[in-house]
Protein backbone atom coordinates (compact mmCIF):
# COMPACT_ATOMS: atom_id res chain seq x y z
CA UNK A 1 0.00 0.00 0.00
CA UNK A 2 1.16 3.67 -0.82
CA UNK A 3 0.26 7.12 0.03
CA UNK A 4 -0.04 9.63 -2.86
CA UNK A 5 -0.95 13.77 -1.48
CA UNK A 6 -3.67 14.96 -3.61
CA UNK A 7 -2.21 18.44 -5.38
CA UNK A 8 -5.46 20.17 -5.35
CA UNK A 9 -6.43 20.22 -1.47
CA UNK A 10 -3.59 20.31 1.14
CA UNK A 11 -3.27 17.21 3.42
CA UNK A 12 -5.80 15.00 1.54
CA UNK A 13 -4.40 11.76 0.12
CA UNK A 14 -4.80 8.43 -1.61
CA UNK A 15 -4.20 5.20 -0.42
CA UNK A 16 -3.29 2.67 -3.22
CA UNK A 17 -3.41 -1.17 -1.83
CA UNK A 18 -1.50 -3.97 -3.42
CA UNK A 19 -4.27 -6.29 -4.24
CA UNK A 20 -3.57 -10.12 -4.12
CA UNK A 21 -5.52 -11.46 -7.21
CA UNK A 22 -5.81 -15.14 -8.39
CA UNK A 23 -8.24 -17.60 -9.77
CA UNK A 24 -10.82 -17.07 -6.54
CA UNK A 25 -10.45 -13.29 -7.28
CA UNK A 26 -8.98 -10.85 -4.83
CA UNK A 27 -7.20 -10.40 -1.19
CA UNK A 28 -6.61 -6.29 -0.37
CA UNK A 29 -5.67 -4.61 2.79
CA UNK A 30 -7.42 -1.66 3.12
CA UNK A 31 -6.33 -0.12 6.43
CA UNK A 32 -2.70 0.14 7.62
CA UNK A 33 -1.57 2.06 10.49
CA UNK A 34 2.28 2.12 9.29
CA UNK A 35 1.13 3.61 5.79
CA UNK A 36 -0.83 5.84 7.50
CA UNK A 37 1.30 7.76 10.23
CA UNK A 38 4.00 7.46 7.01
CA UNK A 39 1.71 10.12 5.63
CA UNK A 40 1.77 12.42 8.64
CA UNK A 41 -1.89 10.68 9.97
CA UNK A 42 -2.49 9.23 13.49
CA UNK A 43 -4.07 5.44 12.96
CA UNK A 44 -5.62 5.79 16.07
CA UNK A 45 -7.25 9.12 15.63
CA UNK A 46 -10.13 7.39 13.58
CA UNK A 47 -13.04 5.94 16.04
CA UNK A 48 -16.15 4.94 13.94
CA UNK A 49 -16.39 3.06 10.83
CA UNK A 50 -19.64 3.47 8.58
CA UNK A 51 -21.25 1.78 5.15
CA UNK A 52 -23.52 3.63 3.37
CA UNK A 53 -25.44 1.58 -0.37
CA UNK A 54 -26.64 3.43 -2.50
CA UNK A 55 -28.07 2.85 -6.13
CA UNK A 56 -26.96 4.47 -9.43
CA UNK A 57 -27.82 8.19 -9.75
CA UNK A 58 -28.00 8.61 -6.04
CA UNK A 59 -26.29 11.75 -4.80
CA UNK A 60 -25.03 12.15 -0.81
CA UNK A 61 -23.69 15.74 -0.46
CA UNK A 62 -21.53 18.01 0.23
CA UNK A 63 -21.50 17.20 3.98
CA UNK A 64 -19.23 18.46 6.53
CA UNK A 65 -18.70 19.25 10.23
CA UNK A 66 -18.54 22.57 12.08
CA UNK A 67 -16.29 23.17 15.28
CA UNK A 68 -13.47 21.02 14.89
CA UNK A 69 -14.72 19.28 11.57
CA UNK A 70 -14.17 15.76 10.84
CA UNK A 71 -11.88 13.91 8.79
CA UNK A 72 -12.70 11.08 7.65
CA UNK A 73 -11.21 7.84 4.94
CA UNK A 74 -13.57 6.82 2.33
CA UNK A 75 -13.53 3.96 0.43
CA UNK A 76 -15.94 2.56 -2.24
CA UNK A 77 -15.93 -1.51 -1.14
CA UNK A 78 -18.40 -2.36 -3.90
CA UNK A 79 -19.38 -0.78 -7.24
CA UNK A 80 -17.82 2.67 -8.63
CA UNK A 81 -18.66 6.14 -7.04
CA UNK A 82 -17.70 9.77 -8.48
CA UNK A 83 -16.44 11.13 -5.16
CA UNK A 84 -16.34 15.12 -4.80
CA UNK A 85 -13.73 17.05 -2.55
CA UNK A 86 -14.09 21.10 -1.84
CA UNK A 87 -11.51 22.52 0.41
CA UNK A 88 -13.51 25.31 2.89
CA UNK A 89 -10.01 25.69 5.44
CA UNK A 90 -10.08 29.20 4.94
CA UNK A 91 -6.33 28.99 6.29
CA UNK A 92 -5.62 26.30 3.68
CA UNK A 93 -3.27 27.43 0.23
CA UNK A 94 -6.07 25.16 -1.81
CA UNK A 95 -9.11 27.26 -0.04
CA UNK A 96 -12.24 27.10 -2.47
CA UNK A 97 -10.07 24.03 -4.46
CA UNK A 98 -12.35 20.98 -5.99
CA UNK A 99 -10.79 17.84 -6.66
CA UNK A 100 -12.52 14.48 -8.28
CA UNK A 101 -12.28 11.07 -7.69
CA UNK A 102 -13.26 8.01 -9.34
CA UNK A 103 -13.38 5.60 -6.18
CA UNK A 104 -14.19 1.64 -7.26
CA UNK A 105 -14.19 -1.91 -6.15
CA UNK A 106 -11.66 -2.56 -8.78
CA UNK A 107 -9.12 -0.10 -7.32
CA UNK A 108 -10.13 -0.54 -3.78
CA UNK A 109 -8.92 3.41 -3.37
CA UNK A 110 -8.56 5.31 -0.33
CA UNK A 111 -9.43 8.85 0.23
CA UNK A 112 -7.81 10.85 3.06
CA UNK A 113 -10.41 13.98 3.36
CA UNK A 114 -8.71 16.39 6.01
CA UNK A 115 -11.36 17.48 8.63
CA UNK A 116 -12.99 20.94 7.04
CA UNK A 117 -13.53 19.59 3.79
CA UNK A 118 -17.17 19.40 2.30
CA UNK A 119 -17.78 16.35 0.41
CA UNK A 120 -20.02 14.32 -1.33
CA UNK A 121 -20.85 11.64 -4.00
CA UNK A 122 -22.91 9.92 -6.70
CA UNK A 123 -23.26 6.25 -7.41
CA UNK A 124 -22.13 5.50 -11.29
CA UNK A 125 -23.58 1.38 -10.59
CA UNK A 126 -26.36 -0.37 -9.94
CA UNK A 127 -25.22 -0.66 -6.13
CA UNK A 128 -22.29 1.48 -4.83
CA UNK A 129 -21.23 0.41 -0.94
CA UNK A 130 -19.22 2.86 0.51
CA UNK A 131 -17.04 2.90 3.56
CA UNK A 132 -16.19 5.22 5.85
CA UNK A 133 -13.64 5.79 8.34
CA UNK A 134 -14.25 8.58 10.99
CA UNK A 135 -11.94 10.43 13.24
CA UNK A 136 -15.02 12.16 15.71
CA UNK A 137 -18.04 10.68 16.90
CA UNK A 138 -20.71 11.92 15.18
CA UNK A 139 -23.01 15.11 16.57
CA UNK A 140 -25.60 15.95 14.99
CA UNK A 141 -25.52 19.20 15.27
CA UNK A 142 -22.56 19.79 13.55
CA UNK A 143 -24.24 18.80 10.68
CA UNK A 144 -23.56 21.13 7.79
CA UNK A 145 -25.13 20.60 3.94
CA UNK A 146 -24.00 22.97 1.13
CA UNK A 147 -26.00 22.26 -2.19
CA UNK A 148 -24.49 19.94 -4.58
CA UNK A 149 -26.04 21.55 -7.71
CA UNK A 150 -24.10 25.10 -6.03
CA UNK A 151 -23.11 26.38 -9.46
CA UNK A 152 -20.25 28.37 -7.26
CA UNK A 153 -18.38 25.04 -6.82
CA UNK A 154 -19.81 23.78 -9.70
CA UNK A 155 -19.04 19.97 -9.01
CA UNK A 156 -19.65 18.11 -12.80
CA UNK A 157 -21.31 15.53 -11.38
CA UNK A 158 -21.37 12.56 -14.33
CA UNK A 159 -25.32 11.24 -14.14
CA UNK A 160 -28.63 12.94 -13.32
CA UNK A 161 -29.26 12.75 -10.01
CA UNK A 162 -31.65 10.04 -9.51
CA UNK A 163 -32.33 10.75 -5.86
CA UNK A 164 -30.78 12.51 -2.90
CA UNK A 165 -32.05 13.12 0.79
CA UNK A 166 -34.64 16.32 1.56
CA UNK A 167 -31.64 17.45 3.79
CA UNK A 168 -29.10 17.83 0.41
CA UNK A 169 -32.21 18.72 -1.50
CA UNK A 170 -32.85 21.75 0.56
CA UNK A 171 -29.25 22.82 1.08
CA UNK A 172 -28.06 26.47 1.43
CA UNK A 173 -25.34 27.54 -1.20
CA UNK A 174 -21.82 28.01 -0.20
CA UNK A 175 -22.12 31.57 0.17
CA UNK A 176 -24.95 31.25 2.57
CA UNK A 177 -22.34 28.04 4.74
CA UNK A 178 -19.57 30.28 4.45
CA UNK A 179 -21.20 33.63 5.85
CA UNK A 180 -23.00 31.44 8.82
CA UNK A 181 -19.67 29.41 9.19
CA UNK A 182 -17.66 32.94 9.69
CA UNK A 183 -20.62 34.17 11.73
CA UNK A 184 -19.71 31.31 14.35
CA UNK A 185 -16.28 31.73 14.47
CA UNK A 186 -16.27 35.76 14.52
Amino acid sequence: MKATEVPAIAGAYLFEPTPYADERGFFSRTFDADVVRSAGLDPHAFVQDSLSRSVKGVLRGLHLRSGAGEAKLVRCSYGRIFDAVVDLRPDSPTYRNLATFELSDETQLTLYIPAGCAHGFQALTDTADVSYRIDRRHDPAEDVTIAFDDPEIAVPWPLPVTSTSRRDREAPSLAEVLKHLHQKVG
